[in-house]
């Protein structure tokens, strides 16, 4: 292996003890987040429920609650700063072990792609942190929705695609 992968690598065990220490802490808060004595989820919020769903949960928190969504999502942020990089350094090392010009190539457009879901994460937060103070949801939820799809997409195609190749020995 060459310098650039250690340094790859180096990059990704900081985002990874980054994303587990975050994700330990928005793990720990779930069970706190509560809505007229149900459980809500933040995957809820991001893919699952409707855009009056989303309304009817984010009007009726209380003070507490609302206190710890937002914690939630400002740990959220901090867990960006792992995930991203994270899945940037895995793309990169696949990289070094794959001989196909093609394959190299789609594993750089993936890791630059990770900025793009970085981005489209914060905007993400950037909503749910605006409804949380005023829960009117206007026609941005259909721009909300494709802003997470394309999140979820695009981090998933990078790690999905880089962890095998990570795992395998170079050929």
């Amino acid at each position: 292996m060459n310098l650039s992968y250690y340094r790859w690598q180096r990059l990704f065990l900081f985002g990874f003890g980054l994303f587990v220490g975050t994700a330990f802490c928005m793990k720990w808060m779930e069970d706190d987040l509560m809505v007229n004595n149900e459980k809500f989820t933040i995957l809820g919020l991001e893919l699952f429920y409707t855009k009056a769903k989303v309304g009817a949960i984010l009007s009726a928190l209380d003070n507490g609650v609302q206190t710890i969504l937002r914690y939630h999502l400002y740990f959220d942020f901090a867990f960006m700063a792992g995930v991203y990089p994270g899945i940037i350094s895995l793309c990169m090392m696949a990289r070094e072990k794959v001989a196909s010009a093609r394959l190299k190539r789609m594993l750089y457009i993936l890791a630059a792609f990770q900025l793009l879901a970085w981005a489209a994460d914060i905007i993400e937060n950037y909503f749910l942190l605006l409804w949380i103070n005023e829960p009117v949801i206007g026609k941005e939820f259909d721009l909300y929705h494709g802003i997470v799809a394309l999140k979820w997409f695009t981090a998933l195609a990078g790690a999905l695609l880089a962890i095998p190749m990570v795992l395998r020995k170079k050929r």
